[in-house]
């Protein structure tokens, strides 16, 4: 390290840091132009806003919003609980025609039933075919038959 000039030079006896700084001009942007009147004219709205609304007027605004929230509310929750008493309707009505239809589906069961059908099949007189009462018919290798009123039919 060189310090030697440091000795020699009077470094250690700065005096410009103690001479008066000259005053600097204010420097404003090219983008900015500064309306003195705009300024005038909202600080006069201002303090015309603050005066307008005293703090008896406030509390009544306040007390007026706040009910109007609280009818607003009271009203929402009427009508939802109108809405649920008709979706518990359309349930319970729902639920009475499922039974219904359960109800509907073992009757017809029932009616359908082959023991209720062959029972019935008895009471009119029908029984199962034997041997002896089938009656074969023989074609002779032709597809024909004759019509009850005597007509021949024969397939192509």
């Amino acid at each position: 390290m060189n310090n030697i000039k440091y000795y020699n030079d009077s470094l250690a006896y700065d005096f410009s840091m103690f001479a008066p700084k000259p005053a600097r001009a204010e420097r404003q942007n090219d983008n900015i132009v500064v309306m003195p009147k705009v300024r005038k004219n909202q600080a006069k709205r201002r303090r015309a806003a603050t005066k307008a609304l005293s703090a008896p007027a406030l509390l009544v605004m306040t007390a007026v919003i706040v009910l109007a929230g609280l009818c607003g509310n009271i009203a929402l929750r009427l009508k939802i609980n109108e809405v649920n008493a008709e979706i518990t309707e359309v349930k319970a009505a729902i639920a009475e025609l499922d039974s219904e239809k359960t109800e509907l589906e073992v009757q017809m069961q029932r009616r359908i039933s082959f023991a209720n059908l062959e029972l019935e099949a008895t009471e009119l007189g029908m029984k199962k075919p034997e041997k002896d009462n089938v009656v074969y018919i023989r074609v002779n290798n032709k597809d024909a038959a004759k019509t009850a009123d005597g007509r021949l039919m024969v397939s192509e």
